[in-house]
């Protein structure tokens, strides 16, 4: 009979799922330590942590790992700007070359920031153990369990790809920064017909309004308002051909604007033309 292969543990990856929790810091915890692993998640804002009497400041997408007997503590440092924090904590798993109920970062550090293509996994997952958490579904702690799962291998993949992508010289960030790209014209291909915001869009992919900008306009050449006004202009365009015995506002409103006039500018802007010239001209 063959004998199951394990590339990264000695044993199947089967953590006991402990608990998972989201906190908004409203002030500095006490001092503590566990006999089981946490993960701390920044989802948004600032703060810092005493880690064995050491201070660290930490900030929306840093990652935290507490090993059993580390400790630690959240301090609140920001009034307008608190830290919410996501913690989920498991035990008994044993990795290759890594004592039982450990997980060891590259030169033990417990404080790692991912790349932003993996942050924005983890946010997903920890909002479905969030929304698991709530839910009074059958099997609950069993899917709870399979989100740790996926949370865990995500860590464990970036360290072994940050590791490889040292040793061979190959950068990821790109691929990163074309799948954040990517969720943005999806998001707002879905959501074009409703009022947006560059902050709405941010908050949507926990990341900053600032880096969302940047990397859209490098990837795709213009900011991501200007993408989505001209969405909304094709789209419009569109509607005027289809849909004659729609009016100007009606269309408007189709395509996420609730002043008429501000939308007919728009339009003459990009075609050259009024909604009504275009339409009697198209038809």
């Amino acid at each position: 009979m063959c004998q199951p292969q394990y590339d990264i543990t000695f044993e199947d990856l089967n953590p006991t799922f402990l608990f998972s929790c989201e906190i908004l810091r409203q002030e500095t915890e006490q001092a503590h330590r566990h006999d089981f692993i946490e993960i701390g998640i920044i989802l948004d804002g600032e703060g810092e942590f005493s880690v064995d009497d050491k201070v660290f400041p930490v900030r929306k997408g840093d990652l935290l790992l507490f090993n059993p007997g580390m400790l630690h503590q959240s301090r609140r440092i920001n009034e307008k700007e608190p830290a919410t924090e996501f913690y989920a904590g498991f035990s008994n798993i044993h990795f290759r070359n890594m004592e039982y109920n450990q997980i060891l970062f590259p030169h033990r550090t417990f404080l790692l920031r991912p790349k932003e293509k993996t942050f924005l996994h983890l946010t997903r997952l920890a909002e479905s153990m969030m929304a698991e958490s709530r839910s009074t579904q059958p099997g609950r702690y069993f899917m709870l369990k399979s989100y740790l799962t996926q949370m865990i291998l995500l860590l464990y993949r970036e360290q072994a790809e940050q590791q490889n992508s040292a040793a061979s010289g190959f950068i990821f960030e790109s691929t990163g920064k074309k799948y954040v790209v990517e969720k943005i014209v999806d998001y707002l291909e879905d959501h074009y017909t409703e009022k947006i915001s560059l902050d709405q869009i941010a908050q949507n992919m926990y990341l900053s309004p600032f880096y969302i900008s940047r990397i859209f306009k490098s990837e795709v050449g213009d900011t991501p308002i200007n993408y989505l006004i001209n969405l909304r202009m094709e789209k419009a365009r569109q509607l005027l051909r289809e849909k004659p015995n729609c009016s100007v506002q009606e269309i408007a409103l189709q395509v996420g604007y609730d002043d008429a006039y501000h939308f007919s500018k728009l339009f003459k802007k990009h075609y050259g033309n009024s909604p009504s010239q275009y339409r009697a001209r198209n038809i």
